[in-house]
């Protein structure tokens, strides 16, 4: 079981204005975080792309370059890329200057997103939400495949005659995730070509996720691939503290107001205590508490999936600093032991 981090880099806004501010200090609290992350033994940090006020990453591959040359042995993925408003080529030659100055650390996580506002940024039609992903996910990995590149092109990207794509990556192939949130279409998607699937798990029961694991192991297998080779993340909402009640205080109202603010843009009910509380439970979908109560709940959750990796969203809302840290010191030097210890790893 691999167990680490993500995170958009969430941002302070200016209420009176909705501007973003303070981006740079977030963004340096991030790299240490990634910097102390890998000091205490995790195994993964993603980062996220997003083009709005309350997130300060545009342009995870930027700050993956900058912690690869902090770090060690962590591997270092985006959370997601979101492929469809971006190019192809460029991002596989992001992340080869990675994975070259990591020394074979980098991954790609690609993803449709759950935000629209790099569409129109980046000149793309929502109407082609799904074809474009398709397409360029099919050139990523023909790059991926092929130093010199032959692309027929489509009707969202132009041709590509016997160009060479450099630099290489260490890794041959470069690791390439698909992030889903367990719509079927995207996770047969995933299986028929043989991607390792990160399925994001952030509220209702996790149980009634464990049919989306098992249809994508079973339609991988249908399509002649090996499923013990291909891995399955659940990606979550949490926060680690050490105790259950210092982690509800310190992460319930950014979560409230983060998640309540989306949820007005989506017609969502503004999220309470109450329904925070539940969702803490050991058969709900926040890994919120201390050490103990996140082991017991990842636990459980791989007697659902038997999945590889657990990677955990600690700042849903701007959080402040020293408690983050904590969180992932006990992330790393609590939970993933115990975790380890008990799946034999």
């Amino acid at each position: 079981m691999e167990i680490g981090v993500y995170s958009f880099a969430e941002a302070e806004v200016d209420p009176s204005t909705g501007r973003q501010v303070n981006a740079g200090r977030r963004i340096r609290d991030l790299l240490e975080e990634i910097e102390l992350a890998d000091q205490v033994g995790l195994d993964v940090f993603g980062v996220g792309e997003h083009h709005r006020p309350d997130y300060a990453v545009s342009s995870p591959a930027v700050v993956l370059a900058a912690a690869a040359a902090r770090t060690k042995r962590i591997r270092l993925t985006s959370a997601v890329s979101v492929l469809s408003s971006d190019d192809p080529v460029r991002v596989f030659q992001d992340f080869a200057i990675i994975d070259q100055i990591s020394e074979g650390r980098a991954e790609i996580m690609a993803g449709r997103g759950s935000f629209i506002e790099s569409f129109p940024l980046f000149g793309q039609d929502l109407e082609d939400y799904d074809e474009l992903f398709t397409e360029k996910l099919g050139l990523l990995l023909n790059v991926r495949a092929n130093e010199v590149v032959t692309w027929a092109g489509s009707r969202h990207r132009a041709a590509i005659r016997e160009r060479m794509v450099l630099p290489r990556p260490v890794q041959d192939p470069l690791p390439v995730w698909i992030a889903v949130g367990g719509t079927p279409n995207s996770v047969v998607r995933a299986a028929t070509i043989g991607l390792p699937m990160a399925l994001a798990i952030i509220g209702g029961a996790p149980a009634r996720f464990a049919p989306i694991v098992e249809l994508y192991r079973d339609t991988a297998a249908r399509a002649g691939h090996d499923v013990g080779t291909l891995p399955v993340s659940i990606n979550s909402h949490g926060f680690i503290a050490d105790d259950v009640k210092t982690a509800a205080d310190v992460a319930f109202p950014p979560f409230a107001e983060t998640m309540s603010r989306i949820g007005r843009e989506r017609g969502w009910p503004p999220t309470t205590r109450r329904q925070f509380d539940a969702e803490a439970q050991l058969h709900g979908a926040l890994f919120l508490g201390s050490p103990e109560q996140v082991v017991e709940k990842i636990l459980y959750q791989h007697g659902l999936f038997h999945h590889q990796r657990f990677l955990i969203q600690l700042t849903v809302g701007p959080m402040p600093h020293d408690k983050v840290m904590r969180a992932i010191e006990l992330l790393g030097t609590e939970v993933a032991p115990a975790v380890r210890r008990e799946l034999g790893a």
